[in-house]
């Protein structure tokens, strides 16, 4: 019975001992990312290439509305050969613009991805030597989790904004 109750001793202090380890910490990484210099060329880059995918749609869009109109004060002159045709090309005008629409949006989230990597890249580099230095084992994220207590104490962003001289 001694045995047992020591034993369940060591094993609870064991478990404490190896708790006492680990050191949490938090970093608001989009609150360094709105800080960054580097953030206003890359919105400026995101926002070029949206205006270059509205353009092309735009202009997909004025060539449908032109085959719509022309359709339409042809109407009663047509053969129903020509209506069909004109009908087909019409609707394969619009499925293009639909596609467009759709590809477009995945191509914005890529674009947006890869010029924002660079940045997120260097927060995670910044944040990875300061964990290090600082003797942190895990740092979380303060933006997408929620805790029910965080101490202020172990938030690195503040370190993080001055490794990268962001005020």
């Amino acid at each position: 019975m001694k045995t047992k109750i020591t034993l369940l001793i060591a094993i609870f202090c064991l478990g404490f001992y190896s708790n006492a380890q680990t050191k949490v910490g938090t970093v608001d990484s989009e609150l360094i990312l709105s800080k960054m210099p580097q953030l206003k060329q890359v919105l400026k880059r995101i926002n070029n290439y949206a205006t270059k995918l509205d353009s092309i749609n735009n202009s997909k869009v004025k060539d449908y509305d032109a085959k719509v109109k022309a359709y339409n004060s042809e109407l009663e002159t047509l053969t129903e050969a020509a209506k069909k045709i004109r009908v087909n090309e019409i609707s394969i005008l619009n499925n293009d613009i639909n596609k467009f629409r759709q590809n477009g949006t995945k191509m914005m989230q890529i674009r947006r991805e890869e010029f924002m990597r660079p940045l997120y890249n260097k927060i995670a580099e910044t944040v990875a030597q300061i964990a290090k230095e600082k003797g942190y084992t895990q740092i979380l994220t303060v933006k997408g989790n929620q805790f029910a207590y965080i101490d202020e104490k172990h938030d690195i962003t503040k370190l993080v904004l001055a490794k990268l001289n962001l005020k």
